[in-house]
């Protein structure tokens, strides 16, 4: 996991580093943002085609919802109650930076056709896990750690962008009732992973 998890960071690192210059009031180019990340020019090509794909990520990084700014002391303990305010939180970055992160979705798509998993750096940056951890880190004592890893993972299937995606493109859902269907989800998957879990998957 080293390898991949470096990869990662060095991603992020560029995009906090053209963050950074972009809270300077200035327009960077990509060497100057492989510079102020303190990696090479051709590292910064490696994860990003252009300046304007990592100027555009690196808003909207900045307008992404950070745990610390959804949960606080008041918050509630149930884990459905905690997930729902981070998808709730999520969803309205979307909605305020839809066309944005359309681009970034379609260049991301491009940039992965035809690459290697394995070797190639990573297309995408994984802004809703902080925020699912954050919800269930309070009451995770409430799940066996296999089901809790695997509810974590599901959520990510109905919270973010491609979930809007779906909802508006191909059911065309108004808001109200793409938010009835993902309290539902959420409410199934909490209530799953409450199951005992199974040593082995049924055969298909």
């Amino acid at each position: 996991m080293g390898r991949p998890n470096q990869k990662r960071r060095t991603r992020k690192d560029l995009l906090q580093a053209a963050a950074r210059l972009m809270k300077q009031g200035s327009r960077p180019s990509l060497e100057e943002v492989a510079e102020e990340a303190l990696v090479s020019r051709a590292t910064a090509y490696r994860y990003f085609p252009s300046i304007e794909a990592v100027l555009l990520e690196a808003a909207l990084d900045l307008a992404a919802p950070e745990p610390g700014d959804v949960f606080g002391a008041e918050s509630p303990d149930d884990p459905f109650l905690r997930l729902r305010m981070a998808d709730v939180a999520l969803d309205a970055m979307i909605v305020a930076n839809e066309g944005a992160l359309r681009v970034m979705l379609a260049n991301s798509l491009n940039h992965s056709t035809g690459t290697d998993r394995d070797s190639a750096p990573p297309t995408r940056q994984n802004r809703r896990t902080p925020l699912i951890e954050a919800a269930i880190e309070p009451v995770r004592d409430q799940f066996d750690p296999v089901a809790l890893d695997r509810m974590s993972k599901a959520l990510a299937l109905i919270i973010g962008t491609e979930a809007r995606v779906v909802f508006t493109d191909v059911l065309q859902l108004d808001d109200a009732d793409a938010r009835a269907v993902k309290d539902w989800a959420i409410r199934a998957l909490v209530a799953a992973a409450r199951q005992p879990v199974p040593d082995t998957l049924p055969d298909t």
